[in-house]
């Protein structure tokens, strides 16, 4: 058995637990989880039930759960807990998890938390804090360990025995000058099997990357993806060292990018709470409904204008629907590929043409294959034609035009600064619906009315 399926085993073993209200076998397997577990396992439970599962956790495991979590829940939950039991979790906290933890604690519990820090530990939070959440310097960590580049790699090694241990996820050291400017990195694997008196510049890797703490947090995610990087330096303005990015910390960027995808594109938002309330999940929805509902009057007007084509050729009513769902396909599939091309930098206004090219042919390519299908059946259908004719005309402009949009639409909103996860599906559903009903009823008042 995969650990994937073992884990969901487990946690489906501990919701039938808290179902049949066994509570002490619940709170063993509680015990058994690791933290980003008991975080899943929180969010898959109904209100009450989380509450309950909450007071299984183990005080010490409280503040690694609570970072694992999604903002809507571990709002609710920290809304529950006392200010004692707060700073005891978050004293437990690296400063890099801390960091994302503290902007949502009470004030008094954020102060007495600082007070509990070292001077280190407080500047090193608020080396950390002075960055936006999504931005390289706010994905960083600052225990660093550094050397020079001029002593021997046994010099290190000795170093190192004396330190006792290493920071998680540490592949290679960073190598810095006496004012502590970043020069490049020497993998641990070098020092290992490297000749103990050789100098540590003779093994330094120049071109290791380094990182500025502006960087957007998509932009690490990619630089990482590209260079499979297990982690990086974080260089400020002056060339001196800040800290550290982990492959941990991007893992997270990647699946928040991926959730806001798929989550904007339905007008949710990228934590929603499946087990919300009813009041808040309805309330969240209500604008993305209103929202599609104006579009939806759009496409109703333009369908009404032509409400006298539609009594003469009642056929055009049943046929309207394809012409619209074809649209909304076609535009979907390209809205889908230029915002992830978008994402990836690969789509800039100076590809735009060729794209645009491409998605235009390619749409009428299909138009044409498509039409005449749905012709063939138009003409077994109703027995004529001329309607199999204006409903492929119809198919072949809406399919144009959604090619058209759904180029032009994501790239016109990512320079106007407006995701185009977020809108693009909605401008692009109104202008295939309105295109496709005004071509279709247009062309059967023109040719049968």
């Amino acid at each position: 058995m995969s650990a994937a399926a073992g884990k969901q085993v487990r946690l489906g073993a501990l919701r039938q637990a808290l179902d049949a209200g066994t509570l002490r076998p619940a709170e063993r397997m509680v015990a058994s989880l690791h933290p980003a577990e008991i975080a899943l396992l929180l969010e898959s439970v109904p209100p009450r039930q989380r509450q309950l599962v909450w007071e299984m956790v183990d005080p010490d495991s409280e503040g690694e759960v609570l970072v694992e979590l999604s903002e809507s829940v571990r709002q609710e939950l920290i809304d529950e807990m006392e200010p004692g039991e707060l700073v005891a979790a978050a004293k437990e906290l690296e400063v890099d998890d801390l960091a994302d933890l503290v902007g949502e604690l009470p004030e008094t519990v954020t102060l007495q938390v600082l007070r509990s820090m070292d001077q280190r530990d407080r500047e090193r939070l608020r080396t950390v804090l002075s960055w936006p959440e999504d931005s390289a310097g706010g994905l960083m960590n600052t225990d660093t360990v550094s050397v020079r580049a001029d002593v021997t790699l046994e010099v290190v090694l000795r170093y190192l025995r004396m330190r006792g241990e290493l920071p998680a996820r540490t592949d290679s050291l960073f190598v810095v000058d006496r004012d502590d400017r970043y020069l490049g990195t020497v993998a641990l694997t070098r020092l290992i099997t490297g000749d103990p008196e050789a100098m540590v510049g003779d093994n330094l890797d120049a071109e290791a990357p380094r990182i500025d703490p502006a960087t957007p947090a998509h932009e690490v995610s990619q630089l990482f993806q590209d260079r499979d990087l297990v982690s990086a330096a974080v260089v400020g303005a002056e060339g001196r060292l800040l800290g550290r990015i982990t492959i941990d910390d991007v893992v997270d960027v990647i699946r928040q990018e991926a959730e806001h995808s798929v989550m904007s594109m339905a007008g949710l938002q990228d934590e929603e709470d499946l087990f919300a309330g009813i009041v808040p999940s309805t309330r969240r929805r209500l604008l993305w409904l209103g929202i599609n509902l104006v579009t939806a009057f759009m496409a109703a007007a333009v369908v009404k204008s032509f409400e006298g084509t539609i009594e003469k050729v009642a056929a055009l009513a049943a046929l309207m629907p394809i012409v619209a769902s074809m649209g909304g396909i076609a535009g979907t599939q390209t809205v889908t590929l230029i915002i992830r091309g978008l994402a990836l930098g690969q789509v800039q206004w100076s590809n735009a043409r060729w794209l645009l090219f491409k998605e235009i042919a390619v749409g009428g390519l299909n138009g044409l294959l498509w039409a005449v299908v749905v012709g063939a059946v138009t003409v077994v259908w109703f027995g004529t034609w001329q309607i199999a004719f204006i409903l492929g005309a119809a198919m072949l402009v809406n399919l144009l035009a959604a090619a058209t949009v759904g180029v032009l639409v994501p790239l016109a909103l990512r320079r106007l600064d407006i995701d185009p996860a977020l809108s693009a599906g909605v401008i692009l559903t109104t202008f295939t619906d309105c295109i496709g009903f005004a071509t279709l009823l247009g062309l059967g008042a023109l040719f049968l009315a």
